[in-house]
């Protein structure tokens, strides 16, 4: 375990100045359960230079070793050896791509500490020694939905940071760090030989803070959407940086053109269509170094042409007194988010359940992959959890479904990316333990059919009996929405 006394000695050896923490109210007693759900507490900012770090050292999984989950599910190891894992995504035949992740190099520091914090990431995520080959997506194949892994297949390699995926009309959608890349792709292929286009450039580097950009298909198929984070935390490379970022693109599947659909949104991934609502939803990341407490992650449906606040205030009209200069007329544009997850867990993965072969208790709702803090004084989030939801909407407190990554003061593993496999079952990426987990029924119920990530069409829970795959059902359509305000200087 890596904690802040490590920190606060770096600093002073490195000649920076060190604030000590503001009396906030934000002390060990503070319960992080009051930051769950639709009104969460929030208490004083505590502003200091150092903020309050706690980094569990990656040990990774034994062979035995599982992480843990309630009566009524059963977790076995889906795919072992892999290479940061991040996110996960289900084709129509039920094949499973696993795309593995490093971040871009070459980001240069804007502050002295941010040296610091790469350091401390290092560690967070088990890379300080020798590293394997990622920037892969390789295929899982499971030939006879019995749940295991039947072929692999390496169907991508020596990419430029990738992170979502879609598919469309025999064609492979990858978000990168710098672009949207189409891919020629049939169903069955075990490998891409064929040269990609460039559907759009993103934004990119020489500065890309948030370097993960998420993808997900519109019902209709027609447009794509893409996250792209915020250039810093709170705007220190200046508003220039921030073009088209902290936002929700919405990308034309045949033109390439796009348009900010939402914005305001610090570090969106995550991003899900509800199959029972058919709405746009993600999870965020909010901003640091406001104290160990402040602000929650969160959840939300992503309206058409929103604002949500980043950077001049959170959770709605709570203002960020660092922001400068001041912007109330965009604080009072900002939306309150639906579902708040409790701060710094870094919410990275969502998928929604309603058409999985999960037991009730779980049949229609959110799972979200929290990936774990590093910059609170105790640790929060390294599970992933369950949101019911009742008419497209959150209904209760998350509850705990994949657990164990962390054992006192070191982490097994971090999960990322969730989604549903071919045969009903819950996958998690684990990507400081480099392992797929997955989580069925522990009856051994299966859907009839492979249920693709990108179709939604389906509106209700899926028929608990086994049977061949087959491709989904057509789409219904929803219409474009309008374009969103940017952040504007």
């Amino acid at each position: 375990m890596v904690s802040s006394r490590i920190l606060l000695s770096a600093a002073l050896l490195s000649g920076v100045p060190v604030i000590l923490p503001a009396c906030s109210g934000q002390d060990g007693n503070f319960d992080p359960s009051q930051q769950i759900g639709a009104d969460p507490v929030l208490p004083e900012p505590s502003r200091n230079l150092i903020p309050d770090l706690k980094v569990a050292e990656v040990i990774g999984w034994k062979d035995g070793e599982t992480p843990t989950v309630p009566e009524g599910l059963k977790i076995t190891l889906y795919q072992k050896d892999l290479v940061n894992p991040r996110t996960l995504h289900t084709l129509p035949n039920g094949d499973v791509l696993v795309v593995q992740s490093r971040a871009p190099a070459g980001e240069p520091p804007s502050r002295p500490k941010d040296i610091i914090r790469g350091w401390i990431m290092s560690i967070a995520h088990g890379e300080t020694g020798e590293q394997k080959p990622s920037n892969i997506i390789t295929l899982l194949r499971d030939t006879n939905r019995d749940g295991t892994v039947d072929e692999r297949h390496e169907l991508l390699t020596k990419l430029d940071s990738p992170f979502g995926v879609a598919f469309a009309d025999n064609t492979l959608y990858v978000a990168t760090s710098s672009n949207i890349m189409a891919y020629p792709y049939e169903l069955g292929q075990n490998e891409i030989t064929a040269e990609p286009k460039i559907l759009t450039p993103l934004p990119g580097g020489p500065i890309n803070h948030h370097w993960t950009k998420d993808l997900a298909l519109s019902p209709d198929g027609t447009m794509l959407y893409v996250s792209v984070g915020s250039n810093s935390n709170i705007v220190e490379n200046g508003i220039e940086a921030e073009k088209n970022r902290a936002a929700i693109l919405q990308v034309d599947r045949q033109t390439g053109a796009f348009k900010l659909f939402a914005s305001g949104l610090r570090n969106p991934n995550g991003l899900a269509f509800n199959p029972e609502s058919k709405e746009l939803w993600a999870v965020i990341n909010e901003r640091d170094e406001l104290g160990p407490n402040l602000v929650p992650d969160y959840m939300t449906s992503v309206k058409e042409n929103a604002f949500y606040g980043w950077p001049w205030s959170y959770y709605g009209n709570h203002v960020d007194a660092r922001v400068y200069p001041p912007r109330p007329d965009m604080v009072e544009k900002a939306i309150k988010p639906d579902y708040a997850l409790s701060s710094h867990v870094a919410a990275l993965g969502l998928t929604f359940s309603l058409n999985s072969a999960l037991p009730a208790p779980y049949a229609n709702g959110a799972f979200i992959g929290e990936h774990g803090s590093w910059n609170r004084n105790a640790f929060n989030g390294y599970r992933v959890t369950y949101v019911p939801f009742e008419n497209g909407k959150p209904a209760g407190k998350t509850q705990d479904v994949v657990t164990g990554f962390i054992q006192g003061d070191k982490a097994r593993g971090r999960p990322v990316g969730v989604g549903i496999d071919g045969t009903g079952a819950l996958l998690v990426a684990d990507d400081a333990g480099n392992a797929v987990w997955r989580v069925a029924a522990a009856d051994g119920t299966v859907t009839p059919t492979p249920v693709a990530t990108d179709d939604v069409s389906a509106s209700g829970p899926a028929s608990p009996a086994a049977a061949p795959a087959s491709a989904p059902a057509s789409q219904p359509a929803v219409p474009a929405a309008p374009s969103a305000p940017a952040i504007q200087p």
